[in-house]
């Protein structure tokens, strides 16, 4: 057992004004399996780039170990699996690969298939295998569940828990409540280091959040009540000083001055309201310590439309192929034969498309997307940019029933965001959607404001999807079809995402395998591995 010892650590990016980190200290255990959580943004990735040694800095990081980070770069991906292994690993021994890969729950015989046949979740388990064989590392997994279907996302997190000794950054909830026993937040103003699960750190952090909000409201109402008596106190004070006139009555028989008792009275209420004055001052820097780390999730707002019709969108027996000379239905899905994709989307009804990797579920999406434009002569340039339909081969032929209707608008979030290029006014202006909405949008789910004069090229990948997100809040539709939303999008933005999806109640077409996300919107899981 060892630590990983961060002190005064420094760092911002050149040209930037904000500092990522400030003057940070707190240590890790190399055998912790820890959870890093952060907004998108915040510095997760910068830290684990710090630690392999890729930015200068001030402060120092002292570590007993070796660092490895996934995901990393595969140069030729026509080579088979086990020769990147033995690229990245030559002293590995195959006994202990293939130990890892029965642990991934995944054949080996995909080893021996080009690395690009495999699907994201093959590529995330043999990466993973390599890395974890290198004993004494230290591992720094950047969001292995980024394009991950919901099964191969339960292998990884099962798959993790019997590991130790590595940092995740993740932003799916289950996932890391499944294989994490600590927590590295990245705070507005601070970062702590907490043990349990993500779900422990969380209700941590709510009841923390609303201890201080509470502390806050009695501050500000004795703020407020010390204000007026340190007020009431100086103005007596004051009246008192001009009341000193140097004459007295007679009490009893006997005069008695009043000026010098008027003005021992004034001097102790000057005395009493400088600790008025004192009692307040502290009392406004205890406030000032509260809600610096309080995550205000600004709600946001849509305006989606109402058909004329309930059902929007029919889907009956519908089959694809992909193999050339194959039969509809046929090839891949043969043990399946005989089933079809069906199902009818209702207003205010929201349908997740499930299924492995590969099932189809983007090729569904696709085809509903090329009916409703040329229903309405409306263009998706988005579904363009995700790519062929499955490998080289592309979509061969489809059959069944898919209907909706000819005046049907369809709000489109597509898995890729690399096609974006340039700066957000031109986006704007060619997605046309109003620019201040969209502006706004884009702070509410913390955009620096910043960025907003920068190209779009160097945003990051989460930066990026809320992008499409906010192109997406921004249209009046009457269905919101969206392709893996929530990839690389960080927590506090996704349960902005689930309250606006539900105070809507806005009728949309899924896929996504946040199973947390799900729940929340009250999707209903229609399986699509059928469909190939």
């Amino acid at each position: 057992m060892a630590q990983i010892q961060v002190n005064h650590l420094t760092f911002y990016y050149e040209g930037s004004y904000e500092e990522i980190f400030n003057d940070d200290s707190f240590s890790v255990d190399t055998d912790w399996k820890l959870g890093f959580i952060g907004r998108n943004g915040g510095g997760k990735t910068t830290f684990l780039n710090l630690l392999m040694g890729k930015y200068e800095y001030r402060g120092t990081i002292s570590a007993p170990v070796e660092f490895e980070y996934f995901p990393f770069a595969v140069r030729d991906k026509s080579r088979p699996a086990i020769d990147i292994v033995e690229e990245l690993y030559p002293d590995y021994e195959l006994w202990k690969l293939l130990r890892e890969m029965n642990l991934m729950e995944m054949d080996a015989e995909a080893l021996y298939r080009p690395f690009e046949t495999l699907s994201s979740g093959e590529r995330t388990k043999v990466m993973l295998a390599v890395l974890f064989l290198k004993e004494h590392s230290f591992l720094l997994i950047d969001e292995p569940t980024n394009h991950l279907d919901t099964e191969a996302r339960r292998a990884v997190s099962r798959y993790l828990n019997r590991k130790k000794g590595f940092i995740l950054v993740s932003h799916d909830r289950r996932f890391m409540d499944e294989c994490v026993d600590h927590v590295l937040s990245l705070n507005k103003s601070t970062i702590e280091v907490v043990q349990g699960n993500f779900t422990t750190w969380w209700d941590n952090k709510r009841q923390r959040d609303e201890w201080e909000a509470q502390e806050n409201e009695k501050l500000k109402k004795e703020i407020g009540r010390l204000q007026a008596s340190a007020a009431a106190a100086c103005a007596w004070a004051d009246r008192s000083e001009g009341m000193k006139i140097g004459t007295g009555s007679f009490v009893g028989g006997k005069f008695i001055g009043t000026r010098s008792y008027l003005g021992e009275k004034s001097r102790k209420m000057q005395q009493r309201r400088k600790n008025l004055e004192q009692r307040q001052e502290r009392a406004i820097q205890e406030k000032e310590k509260l809600l610096r780390d309080v995550e205000e999730e600004q709600p946001l707002k849509i305006l989606p439309l109402t058909h004329w019709k309930k059902e929007l969108i029919r889907v009956r027996d519908l089959r694809l192929s992909y193999q050339p000379g194959e039969e509809a239905g046929s090839g891949l899905s043969a043990r399946k034969k005989g089933q079809g994709l069906s199902f009818v989307l209702e207003q205010g009804q929201r349908i997740a498309l499930t299924g492995g990797n590969g099932s189809g579920k983007s090729s569904v999406i696709r085809e509903i997307l090329k009916t409703a434009a040329q229903e309405t002569q409306e263009a998706f340039k988005e579904a363009q940019a995700d790519g062929p339909e499955r490998g080289a081969c592309g979509l061969i032929r489809l059959s069944g029933e898919l209907s909706l209707p000819s005046d049907l608008k369809i709000s489109y979030v597509p898995q890729d965001a690399s096609f974006l290029k340039g700066d957000l006014t031109a986006f704007a202006r060619e997605q046309e959607v109003d620019r201040s909405l969209f502006l706004t949008v884009l702070r509410k789910l913390d955009i620096p404001r910043e960025l907003f004069h920068k190209p779009m090229e160097q945003y990051s990948e989460g930066q990026k999807k809320k992008v499409l997100l906010a192109k997406s809040l921004c249209q009046q539709a009457h269905v919101y079809v969206w392709d893996e939303p929530l990839n690389y999008i960080d927590v506090f933005s996704r349960m902005q995402i689930e309250e606006v999806i539900r105070s809507n109640r806005l009728t949309m077409l899924l896929v996504e395998h946040d199973q947390a996300f799900l729940k929340a919107v009250e999707a209903e899981e229609v399986p699509a591995g059928i469909v190939l």
